[in-house]
């Protein structure tokens, strides 16, 4: 029905749905300013704790694929190195000894990697110095099949503990030279997960053929050579993979540093140009501050100000 006035009452249905009718709830959100809840994925909670971004890091990609080659024959050396001397027919615990001379050689070689990779002709280059000690470490395992003898396995063991060191001095150095202070927690996370694979998967030798790991190829030809012929091969790939890498990495950082200073310059030649053009003309001062809009306000002049 009508009223006298003319205006249709509630009860005629010419009136706004109530929000208990489900019509106006949106509209209600609307108007108090809460906009529609955004809904929060595992994407969302798992970017909280990791730096996902680093993925489209170049520095950090290279580094991460380096390290996942490295990681394949970084360890199984070592676990296979007393094994090796004992089927060499060495005694069980000079066997046992080489891994004392390894670990004694290592504590040395790592505060003087340190040393060397902070000095001032190192460490502006550093991805290099990690690459050429990942591809030492590859030479010394290449060479280990020509030991003859417990001599031999000495000479090899002092020269590994200090490739061993070299490469545990540098691992995280190097992240944080490409990455930067703030992102390093976030990408130490994400290297461990990715490097839990190549680093479980490298020393297995139980599961014959099925793992494509070096340590496989003992249980295939009974003989331990082939593995280190296999370690050594990835370590070198791997150092040969970050030098070339890192070399394109550099090239890259350094065009793309003329570019900013290149866009600088001309930005500061721009503005210098439009000081120089506002200084010939002359303009009135309430030309040069504009009225504020829709507030009701005169414009702020010279004299006003004064």
């Amino acid at each position: 029905m009508k009223d006298g006035g003319g205006k249709a009452s509630p009860e005629d249905g010419g009136g706004k749905a109530s929000p208990e009718d489900g019509g106006g709830s949106q509209d209600v959100g609307l108007l108090s300013g809460q906009g529609p809840r955004k809904r929060t994925g595992c994407a969302d909670g798992v970017s909280k704790l990791i730096d996902l971004s680093l993925f489209r890091h170049r520095g950090f990609l290279i580094y991460l694929v380096g390290n996942v080659i490295m990681f394949f024959g970084f360890f199984a050396p070592i676990v296979f190195l007393a094994p090796y001397a004992k089927h060499m027919g060495i005694d069980e615990y000079q066997a046992a000894f080489l891994l004392s001379i390894l670990a004694l050689v290592d504590m040395f070689a790592r505060p003087a990697t340190g040393m060397v990779a902070n000095s001032r002709w190192v460490r502006p280059r550093i991805q290099y110095f990690f690459s050429l000690s990942v591809a030492y470490n590859g030479v010394c395992h290449l060479l280990c099949p020509l030991a003859t003898g417990y001599a031999g396995l000495v000479v090899y063991a002092v020269f590994f503990g200090v490739a061993f060191g070299m490469v545990c001095a540098l691992l995280f150095e190097v992240l944080m030279d490409l990455v930067g202070a703030q992102r390093f927690s976030s990408a130490v996370g994400l290297v461990t997960i990715i490097e839990c694979g190549p680093v479980l998967l490298g020393p297995l030798a139980q599961c014959g053929p099925v793992l494509l790991g070096p340590g496989a190829l003992v249980d295939i030809f009974m003989d331990y050579k082939y593995m280190y012929y296999a370690c050594g091969v990835m370590m070198l790939a791997a150092g040969i993979f970050l030098f070339v890498m890192n070399f394109y990495n550099y090239r890259r950082l350094e065009q793309e540093e003329k570019e900013r200073l290149a866009a600088a310059v001309e930005v500061r030649a721009g503005n210098e140009e439009s000081t120089v053009n506002g200084t010939g003309e002359k303009k009135s001062v309430e030309e040069e501050v504009p009225a504020p809009e829709d507030k009701g306000e005169p414009a702020c002049t010279f004299e006003t100000e004064t």
